[in-house]
């Protein structure tokens, strides 16, 4: 594929992206001019995704998440293949066990913090001192609702959701004003890290949500191009709240 969208100069680094929310987040930004750096584990996965963004504005490395060789590596082949890196879209993310948190495996917890925040926190260094301190530029961390009230059998991973909601609040005061910094909060969006909380009960789950379905990867990939543009240039430390209207039934007795 190669798009006929101007070129509109910016270049951004999307981690965790060779599928679901992340892929839905590179392509919202390609599709609106932007070049993009993926990073994921799976080099074919990876591959597959470029070819569909277009190898003229997509590049792919890949890597761990929280490897702090692979967070400096994706850095710095943004800046040689794009000379520029002005936004960071945080995604990558894991999520390996169920049950309640009492029963939890504290291994398992610092893997979760390891992947889902501290990874979040290294790409971010990395970005604010390549390119963001002195040019400025934007960050989206995608965080979930799982941060922002209890979520039975996803304890560990709503924990670290909340660390990320904090991260944002901490960057977006340290790194202003040249760089903003946002969160975004989906509840259960169709992807297959989410398969486990709707396969097979698809109808149910999405009879519960106000507006009638799920979340597709699609909705946070616009709101990842709306906080990475121009038009939230006064938006900062904020964390986007996209549920189809789950919350609502919290308030209602």
């Amino acid at each position: 594929m190669t798009t006929d969208v101007p070129d509109s100069g910016k270049v951004a680094l999307v981690t965790g992206a060779s599928r679901g929310i992340g892929y839905a987040v590179a392509k919202a930004l390609v599709d609106r001019g932007d070049r993009v750096c993926i990073t994921g584990r799976g080099e074919d996965a990876l591959r597959e995704a470029v070819d569909r963004l277009g190898a003229d504005r997509a590049i792919a490395v890949p890597g761990k998440a929280h490897d702090e060789a692979h967070q400096a590596a994706a850095v710095e082949r943004t800046m040689e293949a794009f000379g520029r890196v002005d936004f960071l879209v945080n995604n990558a993310g894991t999520n390996p066990v169920y049950g309640p948190i009492a029963e939890l495996d504290l291994g398992v917890a610092r893997k979760v913090y390891e992947t889902n925040v501290i990874s979040a926190l290294g790409f971010a260094q990395q970005t604010y001192r390549a390119w963001q301190r002195e040019h400025g530029g934007a960050i989206v961390n995608i965080a979930s609702v799982a941060g922002l009230a209890p979520s039975p059998f996803i304890g560990a991973y709503g924990m670290s959701k909340a660390a990320m909601v904090n991260l944002t609040l901490q960057l977006a005061h340290e790194f202003a004003p040249g760089v903003r910094v946002n969160a975004i909060a989906p509840a259960v969006v169709k992807t297959k890290f989410a398969e486990a909380l709707y396969e097979g009960r698809e109808a149910e789950a999405a009879a519960t949500y106000p507006l009638g379905r799920l979340g597709v990867p699609d909705d946070i990939g616009g709101a990842a191009a709306f906080l990475t543009s121009d038009q939230a240039a006064w938006i900062t430390g904020q964390t986007l709240v996209m549920d189809g209207g789950i919350f609502l039934n919290v308030h209602v007795s």
